[in-house]
């Protein structure tokens, strides 16, 4: 599968500058005398706070926890004292402060009782889930998906796939890493593929490194799994570390638009990422910190070095010999892709794969940008095979519906477009603003749907509330109506008034058979003669009801 190669469409050779950084051995920074850390470092849900102001903390202890399932926890990288939970800047494009979590060091650098897994293979793969997500880990290539979620996809996967082509000019962390540490590298990939229960992994680099190819392969050979894991040299061809373009190159096989590797059987990850998952799994460490490259013309001795997360990027740049008098621009990331930064007092995070110092030279400031000539130069370089000028237009017009149709979301920033434009055209600039508007009128939709919704169901409430009063109103005013109707009231006193006439016949007969004449009643009135019989029933009835005595 690995022999042979395909090419993704368009893509530029860029200078490489490497060379730089990439001759020294990866050097530990001393821990600095603060760590910002902020909540969220990675897509989806920051996490939340375990800790509190003048609590007391171990190295890789638990200091937030993830809310939701798209989160991560976070972890303490030393021992020290929680100074404060506060809002403070941190490396983000819409450059607001964030909550963080402030630790003050107490150099004592001791550990939480932590132990790892020796015979991994015998877990089910559901435990390594678990450990994964315990331990913090995100992807460490620059997106910060939270890695355990897409080592738990319930669909079978073909293959696993391993980013090592690091395209980006300046940086060279994953390559160091590879030279440095092959071996965890390769066990990494051993532990995904188990948990991911896939039968084969590819690691991609491109041919520029030759030393981390090598030292990859006799990681290869060292673990016995040739028929597993599989090195695989690939061209130098910017952007081919890009996800898709990376699976384009290995397998031949096309991501669909606005789809996810996992729809053509892969799953892609860093070799960070693989290096932080045996770390986790085999020696029970949470991610606490990793390599960043601190490179450019602006900084007096370029290297890598292991950083603890929430360190400042200004103690980089003092560990590595200070800023030299071209240092124009701090930026995290490479040139390409990175994010220009206003200070370097911002802490590092886990996504901080470099920090450039860069000249004039190597970053120039953007010229004025001239009218489109129509070139279709940047149609010719985009690895998305997308039409940038057509975005461009649309997004310019704030026509957002037809720059979705042209398949906006397909683009992965890559800046090739605005390279090798003539007129010197921001063009990711624009597709990143059409973008944020996008998901602001999302998020604006979903709050008047939500509103809409909530409107109709007290709406329904009411008129729910009024039919059952009216029911009831209805129900009231028709028991009165057969109440007001003598035919349809039960007449309770027909049986006592039988009776009564029943024995006003027998007290009449008895008078009859007697020969006692009635009273004269002349002058009575009908109700007084009434009040008479009934009384005189009552006695005859009275009289009849009474037990005989001896004498009867």
């Amino acid at each position: 599968m690995g022999s042979r190669q395909w090419r993704f469409h368009g893509g530029i050779h860029l200078p490489e500058n490497k060379e730089q950084s990439n001759g020294r051995a990866v050097e530990p920074l001393a821990m600095p005398r603060e760590l910002v850390l902020p909540l969220g470092q990675h897509i989806g849900a920051e996490a939340e706070p375990m800790v509190q102001a003048g609590e007391r903390v171990l190295k890789g202890q638990m200091i937030a926890k993830p809310k939701g399932y798209v989160s991560a926890p976070l972890h303490a990288p030393t021992s020290g004292t929680v100074v404060a939970v506060t809002e403070r800047p941190v490396p983000h494009p819409s450059q607001l402060p964030a909550t963080c979590i402030v630790i003050e060091p107490d150099g004592e650098d001791r550990w939480i009782e932590h132990a790892g897994v020796e015979d991994w293979s015998e877990l089910p793969a559901e435990t390594l889930h678990e450990l994964i997500r315990n331990a913090g880990i995100v992807g460490l290539g620059g997106a910060g998906f939270p890695t355990f979620i897409k080592l738990n996809q319930g669909k079978p996967v073909e293959m696993l796939i391993l980013n090592g082509a690091e395209c980006e000019p300046f940086i060279t962390c994953d390559d160091r890493l590879m030279r440095e540490r092959a071996d965890e590298v390769v066990e990494g990939a051993r532990i995904m593929l188990h948990a991911l229960a896939a039968p084969r992994c590819l690691i991609g680099i491109e041919d520029n490194k030759l030393d981390a190819h090598q030292a990859l392969v006799e990681a290869v050979a060292a673990a016995g799994v040739p028929d597993s894991v599989e090195v695989v040299s690939i061209p130098t061809l910017y952007p081919t570390g890009g996800e898709k373009q990376l699976i384009k190159v290995l397998t031949g096989r096309e991501v669909p638009s606005q789809g996810l590797p996992l729809q053509v059987g892969v799953v892609c990850q860093n070799v960070a990422t693989a290096a932080a998952v045996y770390r986790a799994v085999r020696h029970g460490e949470p991610l606490i910190s990793r390599i960043v490259t601190v490179t450019g013309a602006g900084v007096h001795r370029p290297t890598n070095l292991e950083v603890p997360f929430g360190a400042p990027m200004g103690d980089l740049v003092a560990h590595c010999g200070g800023y030299t008098k071209q240092a124009t621009r701090l930026v995290m990331g490479g040139p390409m892709m990175g994010l220009t930064l206003p200070s370097d007092e911002l802490p590092v995070i886990k996504t901080a794969n470099c920090v450039l110092v860069a000249s004039h030279d190597e970053m120039p400031e953007p010229a004025e940008a001239l009218a489109c000539i129509r070139c279709g130069r940047c149609a010719e370089v985009c690895p998305a095979q997308l039409l940038p000028q057509q975005l461009y237009w649309h997004t310019r017009a704030k026509d957002f519906d037809k720059a979705q149709d042209y398949s906006l979301f397909d683009c992965i920033e890559c800046g090739c477009c605005a390279y090798v434009c003539p007129s010197r055209i921001p063009l990711v600039q624009y597709y990143r603003y059409a973008k944020t508007e996008i998901w602001g009128q999302e998020r604006d939709k979903r709050k008047a749907d939500l509103a809409r919704q909530r409107h109709e169901a007290r709406q329904a409430r009411i008129r729910r509330a009024e039919e059952e009063k009216a029911a009831r109103m209805a129900k009231k005013q028709a028991a009165l109506a057969d109440s007001d109707n003598p035919a349809s009231v039960p007449k309770a006193d027909d049986a006592k008034k039988a009776a009564i006439e029943a024995a006003l016949a027998r007290a009449k007969a008895k008078k009859t058979a007697a020969g006692i004449q009635p009273k004269n009643t002349d002058n009575l009135t009908a109700e007084q003669q009434r009040q008479i019989d009934e009384a005189d029933a009552r006695r005859a009835s009275d009289s009849n009801s009474q037990p005989p005595t001896n004498g009867s």
